[in-house]
């Protein structure tokens, strides 16, 4: 065999192990990467997770469930006005994201709720009267939630929310059903991709180290195959039974959306409709996708507005 041919098979074997190689060069969530988390863990059945209460007094409870990629942080700019209109707010990390632990399993509905549901179990609050706010992808999880258990949830807030129309970015949206080939590229482009639609968010945004935050998560070992599972089999999911079943409960519904957001088209409020029209559907002029962050003046205005109607 030539010189050139074994440099061939070299390169070749490198370049199909290159994934796991990078991935195994990042940070593992343990107990040091842990040691200046903000609030507190729950050791939950299914794993620990990483929750935050926010707000004084013993106000009504809200919790906030974030998207996709942007761990319980991204909820910063919004918390100020929730605390102002009286919530206690709690704010938790999906397992893979943030502080939480990277837990094995097919990141579905059931893997989600479960975790959400353990989570309100153990900080004694499953039997309590809560709102629920989902963003994004936690627009889903809060749904399926509220659908699952309506005699917990007493509104239901939901900014961008996901489960009716949604285009993923490029890649993801490439690697989505593509197997084992969609894993090797995103495990070798994931975080390139995160870091560059991070940067192209950097304008007028309330979260000033918005780029730095998500380049420190990409470097947390588990964070990019959490990010395609949940892709892949939570938002792929529709959530139309789910607001159908909510329709026929008191649950208060009260949507958010972005003008301009091309993640979650402002389409997908004609579907909500169609499948419960008592909801609250306000729109955010000029607002994307990173709407609770962009715009968070605006998106209190419609929440106060809400508020005030219910």
């Amino acid at each position: 065999m030539s010189y050139l041919a074994l440099f061939l098979i070299w390169m070749l074997a490198n370049l199909v192990i290159a994934p796991w190689v990078l991935e195994r060069a990042r940070k593992e969530m343990d107990s040091a990467a842990r040691r200046d988390a903000p609030g507190g863990f729950a050791e939950l059945p299914s794993g620990l997770t990483h929750y935050e209460w926010h707000g004084v007094g013993r106000g009504p409870v809200v919790v906030m469930v974030h998207g996709l990629t942007s761990p319980s942080w991204v909820f910063q700019a919004l918390i100020p006005h929730l605390a102002r209109f009286g919530f206690r707010i709690l704010t938790y990390d999906l397992y893979g994201r943030g502080y939480s632990d990277r837990v094995s399993g097919t990141q579905d509905e059931i893997f989600h709720v479960t975790q959400l549901a353990e989570l309100l179990d153990a900080l004694d609050i499953a039997d309590q009267e809560i709102s629920l706010f989902g963003y994004s992808m936690g627009g889903s999880i809060a749904t399926a939630y509220a659908a699952r258990h309506p005699e917990q949830i007493d509104r239901l807030m939901l900014l961008a929310p996901a489960g009716m129309s949604y285009h993923p970015r490029s890649l993801l949206d490439w690697v989505r059903d593509k197997g084992r080939l969609g894993d090797w590229v995103w495990g070798a482009l994931g975080a390139w991709d995160l870091k560059r639609t991070a940067l192209a968010e950097t304008d007028e945004v309330a979260i000033h180290d918005l780029p730095e935050r998500m380049v420190a998560e990409t470097q947390n070992r588990g964070y990019l195959r959490a990010v395609l599972s949940s892709e892949r089999h939570m938002l792929s999911q529709s959530q139309e039974a789910n607001h159908r079943a909510i329709s026929k409960t008191p649950i208060a519904v009260i949507s958010v959306w972005g003008e301009e957001d091309s993640v979650i088209p402002l389409s997908s409020i004609g579907k909500l409709t169609e499948w419960n029209r008592k909801a609250y559907k306000y729109q955010i002029a000029g607002a994307g996708h990173g709407i609770g962050y962009s715009h968070p003046d605006a998106v209190a205005m419609a929440l106060q507005e809400h508020l005030r109607e219910v």
